[in-house]
């Protein structure tokens, strides 16, 4: 068994290699290495964000929410996923007149605010997504663990060449092409998977045996799971590349919405099976795990197609992440500092320190909720770099601010401004509103106070 489901890994991670590897840029120049720019169809930059967006994060995630939670946290998480790709769809188009050979949303924060900003909102961005690389690489060792005996690190170090051998040559286009293929695989695995997996449920739920949690419990989960994971995607700069790959306003916009309707089905899908689990009364394990409790059950040829739709979902979005972080570590213009080796190299050198957390197979849970949380002190200030009213005192300001209002819910509750640092580190590992709420409205109020009180600034880029 271990050396057929060896076998079946390896040759759907030498199908993303080759896919990937066939496509190349037409230029070879940096902009096309990193942008691909004006060369998608809606329906292409959809499946894109589908398989980008979609992780192995899926199969935990959603599942646990909806078991403990109920269907309204779990609402929260799928809005919350699919939130950032209506924001880019709506206002993609403003950036991408505002800033035509734009590449990422540093160059785009930079254009607005001035290069110290840029250089934040570059640190937030890559720490971001070197949690997510993190997270995505030890999950998918934990299923490996889970589903099969093949060694865990061997499946790791297999998605991470391979997902480097492509995006390091071909850039985002490699990536894109990859995206396209492992979107319709993914959907296919996840409705059969799904499918026979609900065919072996030992009994219907019954309504009493749903998730029981009082409706502010529940509300305020998915208030939480909102804030949290549209603030983090919007500095996803795998999605801002997309911005400016569109052939169009309009294909961005097909493509963006496309993509967030995908992406809401998919989580809600999920995540009921895990209501279904808690309800029929399956074991759902220690520490607990709704999705893989219900593979249990089912026949053990169903543990290797879950186990390639979980390689599916890290290599796509993994290659994403790659080529998103080539994108931000490249400057604004392709001199020799910054040509397309350096873009490889760095992104190469970064996964070194990824692989080796995701080696030790530890928890990046706490890692992930703080660079949320840095996200969500900072993206309304970013996002407000178009108006013309806003200036550079106001967007640093309003950065601030929602670091302030991060502790500040725990700093009030406690009369301790420790217990506030405490508790916008997140112990335990568990989300919680005060910190992402307090973040959010502080960082969004100062920036609009500053920016209707200062002087207005007419000399901007864009």
């Amino acid at each position: 068994m271990p050396y057929l489901t060896s076998a079946v890994l390896g040759a759907a991670l030498c199908c993303f290699a080759f896919l990937g590897l066939s496509a190349r840029g037409r230029t070879g120049s940096l902009d096309d290495y990193v942008t691909a720019r004006n060369s998608q169809t809606g329906t292409s930059l959809g499946l894109s964000f589908v398989a980008s967006g979609m992780g192995a994060w899926i199969l935990f995630a959603p599942p646990e929410i909806g078991a403990f939670i109920g269907p309204v946290a779990l609402a929260g998480y799928a809005l919350g996923s699919a939130l950032p790709l209506v924001v880019l769809g709506l206002y993609g188009p403003v950036i991408r007149r505002a800033l035509p050979d734009g590449r990422s949303i540093a160059e785009f924060a930079e254009a607005c605010y001035g290069r110290g900003v840029r250089h934040w909102v570059t640190l937030v961005s890559v720490a971001y997504m070197a949690c997510f690389l993190a997270a995505e690489l030890t999950a998918i060792g934990a299923i490996t663990a889970l589903l099969s005996d093949v060694p865990p690190g061997w499946v790791i170090i297999g998605v991470t060449l391979t997902t480097l051998l492509y995006t390091v040559r071909g850039g985002l286009r490699a990536s894109l092409a990859t995206d396209r293929w492992q979107a319709w695989l993914l959907l296919a695995l996840l409705v059969a998977v799904v499918g026979v997996t609900l065919r072996h449920l030992p009994a219907l739920p019954e309504p009493s045996a749903l998730p029981s949690v009082s409706a502010f419990s529940a509300s305020s989960v998915a208030l939480t799971l909102i804030i949290a994971v549209t603030a983090a995607n919007l500095f996803h700069q795998g999605y801002w590349q997309r911005v400016w790959a569109a052939q169009d306003d309009r294909s961005l916009g097909h493509g963006a919405w496309l993509g967030g309707v995908v992406t809401v089905i998919i989580i809600m899908l999920i995540g009921s099976l895990g209501m279904l689990a808690a309800a029929s009364g399956v074991g759902l394990g220690e520490p607990p795990m709704p999705f893989f409790a219900l593979l249990s059950i089912a026949p053990a040829w169903i543990g290797i197609a879950a186990l390639v739709l979980a390689v599916t979902l890290v290599a796509s979005s993994v290659d994403t992440l790659q080529s998103g972080i080539a994108s931000l570590l490249s400057s604004r213009r392709a001199d020799a500092k910054c040509s397309i080796a350096w873009a490889r190299w760095m992104t190469v050198a970064l996964m070194v320190p990824v692989v080796a957390v995701a080696l030790q197979g530890v928890s990046v849970l706490r890692l992930f909720l703080i660079a949320d949380l840095l996200c969500a002190a900072t993206i309304v200030p970013v996002l407000l770099g178009l108006w013309a009213r806003m200036t550079p005192l106001a967007a640093v300001a309003g950065g601030l601010a929602g670091l302030v209002g991060a502790i500040l819910p725990g700093w009030i509750a406690h009369a301790s401004l420790l217990a506030g640092v405490v508790g916008a580190s997140f112990p335990g590992g568990v989300p919680t509103l005060g910190p992402f709420l307090g973040a959010l409205l502080a960082s969004t109020s100062v920036s609009l106070l500053i920016a209707l009180l200062g002087r207005h600034d007419a000399v901007k880029t864009v």
